[in-house]
């Protein structure tokens, strides 16, 4: 590791095992950063993170490309680190990950931002090592990776996933970018789904893998069947097969609001191991 004479720096290439220790510290908590990374996340001439360093060593980052998100910061590291963020406010739509780091960062870079369009405050991140069935889980056959030729069944599921979870459609004018962006989910094999009479009934994506844990989102089912019981082995289904294609660990988070969310993922196993915030603008 380089030394700098500065607290923080634009991070590259050299820094992505720096990084990568980092981020596993807590897995679960810091998935979709080193997914992120592992991506090429700190390429030469196009790094998305800023760290923050300790007598030469790494010891918090902040990765700022669409959202701004912190990883195992501190209160001495919020306000250099919110100096970069400042910087680079135009390409982040949200403040996301562990509770305590997302206040303590937003309360210095904050007043820079747009003002929120909402703060989910209370978020509770969820995982399991453990496979549903062994818990006697039933599964539902029915649950199996989308395939390629499904992009434009899945596209509408997907779309409607977003607009009611963040409150505005994923994309304007043309779908384009956004149904290539579940294209390469799809063709990576993380996007499951039940499909029935030529309609997506059900999905769950696995959005980051890193660190051996793999980060569910985009759980969706279709409001007509919502309220009948269905969720937990659909959703048991999904969260099996990721662990066995992607990883051991399995994670997620979601709004303290959603008691029926939480009511299923704790039926099939998942238990609490933090709290997250997110805040859009």
């Amino acid at each position: 590791m380089l030394r700098t004479r500065h607290p923080t720096r634009l991070l590259g290439v050299d820094d992505v095992d720096a990084a990568l220790d980092l981020c596993a510290r807590d897995p679960a908590a810091h998935v979709f950063v080193a997914s992120r990374i592992l991506d090429g996340g700190l390429g030469a001439g196009s790094s998305a993170a800023y760290g923050w360093f300790e007598e030469g060593r790494l010891e918090s980052l902040v990765w700022t490309i669409a959202n701004v998100v912190p990883v195992e910061t501190t209160p001495a590291s919020w306000a250099p680190l919110a100096a970069q963020v400042r910087k680079v406010r135009r390409r982040s739509a949200s403040f996301l990950g562990p509770r305590d780091e997302v206040r303590g960062l937003w309360q210095s870079a904050g007043p820079d931002f747009p003002p929120p369009r909402a703060i989910r405050a209370e978020q509770p991140l969820l995982a399991t090592a453990v496979p549903p069935s062994r818990r006697g889980v039933a599964l539902d056959p029915r649950v199996r990776p989308a395939t390629l030729d499904e992009v434009d069944l899945v596209l509408p599921a997907a779309e409607h996933m977003f607009t009611q979870e963040i409150g505005y459609r994923p994309y304007t004018g043309s779908p384009a970018f956004y149904r290539d962006s579940i294209r390469r989910l799809i063709a990576a094999g993380r996007t499951y789904v039940v499909i029935e009479d030529g309609q997506v009934i059900f999905k769950a994506d696995v959005g980051s893998v890193a660190l051996g844990a793999c980060q569910i989102q985009g759980v969706w089912l279709t409001p007509r069947l919502r309220g009948r019981g269905l969720a937990a082995s659909l959703m048991a289904t999904a969260l099996e097969q990721a662990m066995l294609d992607h990883a051991p660990l399995a994670t997620l988070y979601v709004n303290d609001y959603n008691a029926p969310a939480l009511a299923t993922y704790r039926r099939i196993g998942m238990e609490r191991v933090g709290t997250f915030s997110t805040i859009l603008f």
